[in-house]
């Protein structure tokens, strides 16, 4: 028995769950839990729930399906919270700068460029369902 529960994975939630899960796979060069990968016989992809793992197995996003998902309107604080975001670094501002052309490349969408910031520079973006995440020099 341990003193604490164990942080499986982080579930966003999305309207469309393939899409969102394409989007992340891609970013993070993960990829899809058996049983989850999209279908290639022509049969309907409409799963509302599946999971991505890491190179070895172990889970590290979920996608859950809604049916309305208000977009999130970070950083201005007056209309809709970000609730949750996701942190992720690379080791300096060339890479910063290569996976700002990918996320974008890939659908994001950048709310915020704080690259001038000595400290920390970084970029913060929204996913194809608005979900923010950061991208930062660590």
């Amino acid at each position: 028995m341990t003193d604490y529960p164990q942080l499986q994975l982080t579930v966003l939630d999305t309207t469309d769950v393939r899409g969102l899960a394409e989007f992340y796979r891609k970013l993070l060069g993960f990829q899809y839990r058996p049983g989850d990968e999209p279908p290639t016989d022509g049969s309907p992809d409409d799963l509302e729930w599946l999971v991505l793992t890491d190179a070895h197995g172990a889970r590290q996003l979920a996608f859950q399906a809604v049916p309305v998902l208000p977009r999130v309107t970070w950083p201005d604080a007056s209309g809709v919270a970000q609730q949750l975001h996701l942190d992720l670094t690379v080791p300096d501002r060339a890479a910063l700068e290569h996976q700002r052309e990918r996320a974008l490349g890939l659908g994001a969408e950048q709310l915020l460029d704080r690259t001038d910031d000595p400290e920390e520079p970084l970029y913060v973006f929204a996913d194809p369902a608005g979900h923010p995440f950061c991208v930062f020099v660590a």
